[in-house]
C-alpha cells in the first residue's frame, strides 16, 4: 500500500484530537459557570449517545448546526430532570462551543504518527466539526502545520459521508484517488463514505467496534506506522 500512496487524509475529531476528553473539561466549566450541580461523568454517560445521535442527523442533512447544539443539551439536561430556558441553553451552547478549543488533548500516538509520516507524506484534513473551532483545535494542540491542507464541511456545503467534500478535498489538495488514503474514526463517515468515492481506508477503531473483515483497522494511532 505505501508504495502508491502520496497523500493521507485525516479527520479530525476522535482520531487525532481527543474530543471526549477535551469535551469533558469544557462541560466543567460549563457546569461551574452557570451553577450546575451534576456529575460530569453523569451527563457525559447521558450526552454522548444523545450527541452521536444529532451529529449522525446533522451528517444527513436532517437538522441545522443551531438545532444541533441547542437540543443535544435540551435532551440531556432532560434526563435528568433539568429543564432551562431556550436562551439558557443557547448562552451554554456558545460557552461550550467557546470552551472545546481551550483544552487539546490529542489521542495518544498522535504526535508520534505525524512525525513519523511528515517526510514521506502529503498530509490533510478532512472534517465535519465547526468552521470556528476546528482552526483553532490545530492550531493550539500544535498539529496544523503538519497539514497541507483543511477541508471543513461548513465551507464544502457538504459533510462526510457526502462524495463531494472527497472530491473537493483531493481536488485542492493536488492528489488522486488512485495515491490517496483516509483515516479515520467513523465508519460511516469516514470509511464508507470516503471507500465510495473509491478512496483506500483505515479505520481507527479504537472504540472497538465490530466492522466487516476487509476493512484494514487499527485500535492505536501507532499501529498505522506497520501499514504506511
Amino acid at each position: 500500500m505505501n508504495n502508491i500512496i502520496k497523500h493521507v487524509f485525516f479527520d479530525l475529531d476522535h482520531t487525532l484530537w481527543d474530543f471526549d476528553k477535551n469535551s469533558a473539561l469544557a462541560f466543567e466549566m460549563l457546569f461551574e459557570k452557570f451553577n450546575i450541580d451534576l456529575r460530569i461523568d453523569d451527563f457525559i454517560e447521558k450526552y454522548q449517545p444523545i450527541n452521536m445521535k444529532y451529529w449522525k442527523l446533522y451528517r444527513e442533512e436532517k437538522v441545522s448546526k443551531k438545532h444541533l447544539r441547542r437540543n443535544r443539551l435540551v435532551e440531556a439536561f432532560l434526563s435528568f430532570g433539568a429543564e432551562f430556558s431556550i436562551d439558557t441553553i443557547d448562552a451554554m451552547s456558545d460557552d461550550y462551543i467557546m470552551f472545546l478549543p481551550l483544552n487539546n488533548h490529542l489521542i495518544e500516538g498522535t504526535e508520534e504518527l505525524l512525525e513519523y509520516l511528515e517526510p514521506k507524506y502529503e498530509m490533510h484534513i478532512i472534517t465535519n466539526g465547526f468552521k470556528e473551532v476546528q482552526n483553532n483545535k490545530l492550531v493550539s494542540s500544535g498539529i496544523k502545520h503538519y497539514f497541507r491542507t483543511i477541508t471543513n464541511s461548513e465551507e464544502v456545503g457538504v459533510k462526510k459521508p457526502n462524495p463531494s467534500i472527497f472530491e473537493y478535498a483531493i481536488r485542492i489538495s493536488g492528489a488522486s484517488i488512485t495515491n490517496s488514503i483516509m483515516i479515520g474514526d467513523n465508519y460511516e463517515a469516514d470509511i464508507l463514505g470516503a471507500q465510495a468515492f473509491g478512496l483506500k481506508t483505515i479505520c481507527f477503531n479504537y472504540h472497538k467496534e465490530i466492522l466487516p473483515e476487509q476493512h484494514i483497522q487499527v485500535s492505536k494511532l501507532k499501529q498505522i506506522k506497520k501499514l504506511l
